[in-house]
């Protein structure tokens, strides 16, 4: 029932909600970043975190600094954060929390038959999975030869199973059909996750539902960027767009037949939200489209703070700490590279 769950919500969900909007509370400022964008060296960085909740997590790491450290010690702060609340979570809490890392562990399966192909380490890709897409199985990924063995040896037993029905093929592993997996087992897991939220109802449905069609149509467009040029029909392509979203279905229907940025824009013009982030870019530019996005969703999930009661503060908040983690990370790149006259290029400001 909308608009009563105060009545039972604090019950189970109350102290994490207190716990989440605390943690949201010590996300860097604009006022954080203009200093962090003044820094001269990456231990000028670690001095500046060092007053923040990251400066336990960077205290103990000798000089000279690399932007990997920073990033790992502030991934490990947001991996300890979400290990405490799954761990006092109770159902249907607890369900959702996985459900945020499965889009992790995808990424993370990608990343090691990726690497496999190009005959990498399996030890040093490890290293670079994310740690919240991390399952038991995750290094025997490497013997698999096809789609079908991938699920058989390993993918049976995780909880990405269910979404591999749709991409099992005898086929042998190359860069396309990788894509083409990612992004099959993406659209599976959004619509999963967008049918369980509806069955929670209430508030949590009703955020939830706007976060995850923001993201369904982000990929979608992403998708039909990424496959101009390439051999990908306007039928395979409309099979990974998500069946939900603004733009489900016509725009998706648009879409599908677009050969060039411009067409895209063209497609996106007709749905308000869109077409305020296509107006931000001149004509045949794509470059600053995913800082355009990401603002978009920054504002999104800030705004779901504004009501109470409902699961979709853990989302935003996970969401937001992760984006603040790739704003730390293209700092400290600049600032590593020299290339300070760059940095405020891919800064998202939260606040």
């Amino acid at each position: 029932m909308y608009g009563f769950e105060a009545l039972t919500f604090n019950i189970h969900g109350g102290y994490l909600e207190a716990i989440v909007r605390g943690h949201r509370a010590s996300l860097l400022t604009a006022a954080d970043y203009n200093n962090l964008c003044q820094c001269e060296t990456l231990d000028d960085i670690k001095m500046h975190l060092s007053a923040t909740e990251y400066g336990p997590y960077l205290q103990n790491e000798p000089s000279p600094l690399h932007t990997t450290t920073i990033v790992e010690k502030c991934t490990l702060k947001l991996v300890d954060e979400y290990k405490n609340m799954l761990c006092q979570a109770t159902e249907p809490l607890s369900t959702f929390l996985e459900y945020i890392t499965y889009g992790h562990m995808i990424d993370n399966v990608v990343l090691i038959v990726t690497g496999t192909l190009h005959e990498r380490d399996v030890q040093e890709l490890l290293e670079k999975c994310h740690p919240l897409g991390m399952f038991d199985s995750i290094a025997t990924l490497a013997v698999a030869q096809n789609m079908r063995e991938l699920y058989r040896l390993v993918l049976v037993d995780t909880p990405l199973a269910p979404y591999f029905s749709e991409c099992i093929t005898s086929e042998d592993l190359d860069d396309m059909n990788i894509e083409i997996m990612r992004n099959t087992l993406y659209k599976a897991y959004l619509e999963d996750f967008y049918r369980f939220c509806q069955k929670l109802g209430g508030a949590t449905a009703e955020i939830m539902s706007d976060l995850l069609a923001f993201e369904a149509d982000r990929r979608a467009v992403n998708i039909t960027i990424n496959s101009i040029g390439t051999e990908l029909t306007r039928d395979d392509r409309r099979k990974l767009y998500s069946n939900f979203g603004l733009l489900y279905p016509y725009g998706h229907e648009e879409l599908a037949i677009c050969e060039d940025i411009d067409q895209v824009r063209g497609a996106m013009e007709k749905y308000p939200p869109y077409q305020s982030i296509f107006a931000k870019l001149s004509y045949g530019e794509s470059q600053m489209l995913d800082k355009a996005f990401y603002e978009e969703e920054v504002k999104r999930l800030c705004l779901a703070f504004e009501q109470q009661f409902h699961y979709a503060v853990f989302f935003a908040y996970m969401r937001l700490r992760e984006q603040e983690i790739r704003n730390l990370m293209w700092i400290s790149e600049c600032v590593a590279q020299n290339q300070k006259s760059r940095v405020h290029d891919s800064v998202v400001f939260i606040f």
